[in-house]
């Protein structure tokens, strides 16, 4: 992206996604944290929230996609390892109320049925896109392919339901058990 207020106001919606979600997010808000004119939100975003929201949803799900390209291991088990321990971050502050912003684009009724499927086409790339980088990882540990896409399918779970479940707990016990199944599974 070349603009810099653009940029500004696509990296201030993401934590405002985590914390508050689609639907509670406002471009009051994205101002504030972005340090941009009032006059830039239609500017740049034609397509009012819901386009901001997408290029967000889009521009995390990258962010995450590099992170995961990013996940070292010479075996099966240090993958996985690699990929429990940089998520922890992101989990531990669900606890505190956060979220994935990408998944919180999949969550609102407030959008017309247009606006849901493009929000729902985005979250979805980019969730196969992580379970199509984690196959690769595990692929390239030696794990056989079609259980490496599997189980790509399940850590991508495990990270979004541990979002869920570790907020509503309050804890990070939901997320320490899941990971604990999932090194289990690989012994």
């Amino acid at each position: 992206m070349t603009d810099g207020t653009r940029q500004r106001m696509i990296d201030a919606a993401i934590p405002l996604l985590e914390r508050k979600g689609l639907a509670a997010m406002s471009f009051t808000d994205v101002l504030a944290a972005s340090g941009a004119a009032r006059g830039g939100i239609y500017h740049h975003f034609p397509g009012g929230k819901l386009q901001l929201a997408e290029e967000a949803a889009r521009w995390n799900g990258e962010q995450i996609a590099g992170y995961m390209r990013a996940l070292t291991g010479s075996n099966p088990l240090e993958v996985l390892d690699s990929f429990l321990e940089g998520i922890r971050p992101a989990v531990e502050q669900s606890t505190r109320g956060a979220g994935c912003a990408v998944a919180a684009i999949t969550v609102n009724g407030a959008t017309d049925q247009q606006g849901q499927v493009a929000l729902g086409r985005v979250a979805n790339a980019a969730f196969a896109s992580w379970q199509q980088v984690l196959a690769e990882k595990f692929e390239g540990a030696g794990m056989e392919p079609e259980r490496s896409a599997e189980f790509a399918a399940l850590l991508v779970v495990t990270l979004e339901g541990s979002h869920t479940l570790s907020r509503a707990a309050g804890s990070l016990e939901p997320f320490e058990s899941a990971a604990a199944a999932l090194r289990r599974m690989l012994h």
